[in-house]
């Protein structure tokens, strides 16, 4: 593989909305709203259950982490993004670029093997309820939080390199409102077949692997919860599982949609207002979708916030 020459391209410039000036005036107030609204959700949902001691069990140690995993992968791009819509100057460094898409890679994989963890989770608690505590042990949660982490930043520091290695021979217009990697590897003039391998079979671990085990963990769910005798045990049953689920398939929805649908030559206006809708809207909805859907989140949010109502 040929090594980039640093002096041919010190800087990217992100294309973004720039063509359509109205469209930026009207994404900017939007997106930042939806980014507070991201930022104080999934914090809010992060100090509940640490602050309420009848939150600290496995599923709410793995909502934590995906509440920090929305906060990061949000915050690698959402502020410069902000910045962008009212600046014309719209460049990054070519070390921030490869930051920002590091970092993205690795939240966005990381957030897949935890809906996949969760699911597993949730098949423990509810299919093998006598043996969940010993199952589902503290330290596993940890190794499996972290294992995901982990593999995680390694494969996306692995893609990263390999594409920022690539010639560029001065190209450096993204056509793109953040250094997405497959918008990045179309300005590479070297050979880019090493780059889209090793993406592929990321794609492939990352989304139809994990999401046939969420399939199958939840037809084991269904199963099991419908030899339930009880209505009332049904009902609490499905409305443990019906947050997660729906998280589920709105992530993978639209990540699915984006990443596994016919690639075009041509960067148009659609697919980037697509990204700011999966990308900023999913993150700030996951709070939302877990707060109205589980009585637990929302006694223990009322129950802290009375705390603090009481100490002033």
């Amino acid at each position: 593989m040929e090594p980039v020459n640093s002096t041919e391209v010190s800087e990217f410039f992100l294309k973004g909305f720039s063509g359509y000036p109205a469209l930026e005036h009207l994404l900017f107030p939007l997106c930042s709203a939806m980014y507070l609204v991201t930022l104080l959700g999934n914090t809010g949902i992060v100090v509940v259950s640490m602050l309420d001691a009848r939150l600290h069990t496995p599923m709410y140690f793995f909502l934590g982490n995906l509440s920090i995993l929305d906060i990061c992968y949000t915050s690698t791009f959402v502020p410069l993004m902000l910045v962008h819509l009212l600046s014309a100057q719209k460049t990054i460094s070519f070390l921030g670029c490869a930051l920002q898409m590091c970092l993205s890679l690795s939240t966005g994989s990381t957030e897949c093997l935890l809906l996949t963890i969760m699911a597993y989770d949730r098949y423990l608690a509810i299919c093998r309820p006598l043996r969940y505590p010993v199952l589902m042990s503290h330290r596993l949660c940890w190794l499996l939080a972290g294992a995901a982490w982990v593999f995680c930043l390694c494969k996306s520091v692995t893609e990263t390199v390999i594409a920022m290695r690539l010639p560029f021979c001065g190209h450096r217009v993204v056509s793109h409102f953040t250094c997405e990697i497959l918008a990045v590897l179309k300005l590479a003039c070297g050979d880019t077949s090493i780059s889209e391998v090793f993406l592929l079979v990321g794609a492939i671990l990352l989304l139809p692997v994990p999401l046939a085990f969420i399939c199958l963990s939840y037809t084991l769910i269904l199963a099991t919860t419908l030899r339930v005798p009880s209505a009332a045990g049904r009902r609490k049953a499905f409305s443990t599982c019906s947050a997660h689920l729906a998280v589920v398939m709105l992530y993978y929805g639209t990540v699915i949609f984006m990443y596994m649908k016919p690639k075009s030559k041509e960067a148009r206006i659609s697919d980037e207002v697509f990204t700011v809708l999966y990308a900023v809207v999913t993150p700030m909805l996951n709070p939302v979708i877990y707060s109205l859907r589980n009585k637990e989140v929302k006694e223990a949010a009322r129950k802290v916030w009375g705390r603090i109502q009481t100490s002033r």
